[in-house]
């Protein structure tokens, strides 16, 4: 259910990004795109945050509870080099 809701999105994102490639094609006035980019991009954040939730949710509670260490240290270690690549872009 919840890809369904990311995939909806994410389809959603791709139709706006193609409006905006239209824009750049038509020469459209450079704020107006910047514009639409920013909200492409905001859009992204938002179904990106969502993934990330529901990874968290599942994923990652299921290795903490498990027995397994080695598993626990990879999960962890995933969602850092997450947001240590968020935080070079």
């Amino acid at each position: 259910m919840e890809n369904d809701n990311s995939l909806r999105r994410l389809k959603t994102i791709e139709g706006h990004l193609k409006g905006v490639i239209r824009m750049v094609e038509e020469d459209a006035y450079c704020i107006d795109v910047i514009r639409q980019i920013q909200a492409v991009e905001a859009a992204l954040n938002k179904v990106s945050s969502q993934i990330l939730e529901n990874h968290l949710n599942s994923c990652v509670i299921t290795a903490i509870q498990g027995d397994d260490q080695k598993e626990r240290e990879r999960v962890l270690k995933e969602i850092t080099e997450v947001f240590d690549m968020a935080n070079k872009v």
